[in-house]
């Protein structure tokens, strides 16, 4: 099992903190009774879910900072002192991706655990598995912070894929919370529309 994939203490050690994460998040959803806290204003959710969903999830975005085609190129045609300014200015822009999609992400936490839970109507297990992605999403960005800082930004990938896969998949389910809250909030502004997805 080694080929760049995680050993069983990792995977242990993965499991145990997404459980832990699944299990704080399920206990704050229960006990948020009014969804007071941790509110987050609908314009705020809006442009986090653009700013994930337009920049920092595309894949070509994701692809030109985490795969390795651009420092070959630099590799083979420059030398020791600029490949290492090259992988250092890499490494700070991965930190920066992660830091940003962590912050979006918790800001779509936020508005579940307020609004989105009491006005969506979200089912009970599809509260659970959100709270699960959120977990496991927020766990995976702090796995992959740490590889890129230790490791150079071209050392997880697997990490950089499953961070996607899970943004991408609370991004679809908060969008949908957003089109299910817009006529509760708009009122007669929005009267005839459906309330499709919000990106």
């Amino acid at each position: 099992m080694r080929e760049g994939g995680p050993t069983v203490i990792e995977l242990i050690l993965f499991l145990l903190v997404g459980a832990l994460l699944l299990f704080s998040l399920l206990f704050f959803a229960r006990f948020n009774p009014q969804g007071q806290r941790g509110r987050e204003p609908q314009a705020e959710v809006e442009r986090a879910l653009n700013v994930l969903q337009s920049g920092l999830l595309l894949p070509d975005m994701v692809a030109r900072i985490f795969t390795k085609r651009d420092f070959d190129y630099v590799a083979s045609e420059t030398s020791a002192e600029v490949r290492r300014l090259f992988l250092e200015e890499r490494r700070r822009l991965a930190l920066s991706w992660v830091s940003r999609v962590r912050g979006q992400v918790l800001t779509l936490r936020s508005f579940h655990l307020g609004s989105a839970r009491y006005h969506a109507r979200l089912k009970f297990l599809m509260e659970v598995r959100l709270a699960w992605d959120f977990a496991t999403l927020l766990f995976v960005c702090r796995a992959l912070e740490a590889a890129v800082y230790l490791r150079g930004p071209y050392s997880a990938p697997r990490l950089v894929g499953a961070a996607t896969a899970t943004a991408a998949r609370v991004c679809g389910v908060s969008a949908e919370s957003l089109g299910f809250l817009r006529p509760a909030h708009a009122g007669s502004f929005n009267g005839g529309s459906s309330g499709g997805s919000a990106v």
